[in-house]
């Protein structure tokens, strides 16, 4: 009974690491991108309804739905020790990440407008001259 429980508070804890995951997926995309306070409110949601899945999920499939103490405490410790140990490493690698690509498709784009650009100030210049 013992051991069931042990494996269930490393479960339900690795759950919590999980969580911490998607947790800082939506930080990370809004360090990244923009958002509105709007936007902010519906990531809040979808973050909470995917946590509460997640929550249903492990109970059924680990425990055949049963509730256990020590399964929200392997699950708040799992999240804790992910976000004091292991998210802001994290955030600071996928923020780098995605702001290095970021600057990579802008400048790709601005080398591929930029003559497209010209070429249409030359036409018009043309036209405006011509009249």
């Amino acid at each position: 009974m013992i051991n069931n429980q042990a494996v269930l508070f490393l479960i339900f804890s690795l759950n919590g690491v999980i969580i911490g995951l998607i947790f800082d997926f939506f930080r990370i995309l809004r360090k990244s991108v923009k958002t509105s306070n709007l936007m902010t409110s519906i990531q809040d949601i979808i973050f909470w309804i995917i946590t509460g899945i997640s929550v249903i999920f492990f109970m059924y499939s680990f425990s055949d739905g049963t509730i256990r103490l020590y399964m929200f405490i392997g699950l708040i410790l799992g999240f804790f020790i992910y976000i004091l140990a292991i998210s802001q490493y994290i955030i600071k690698i996928f923020v780098y990440i995605i702001k290095t690509v970021k600057t990579i498709l802008n400048s790709i784009i601005k080398f591929i407008t930029y003559p497209l650009k010209k070429i249409i100030t030359f036409f018009k210049n043309r036209h405006y001259s011509t009249k």
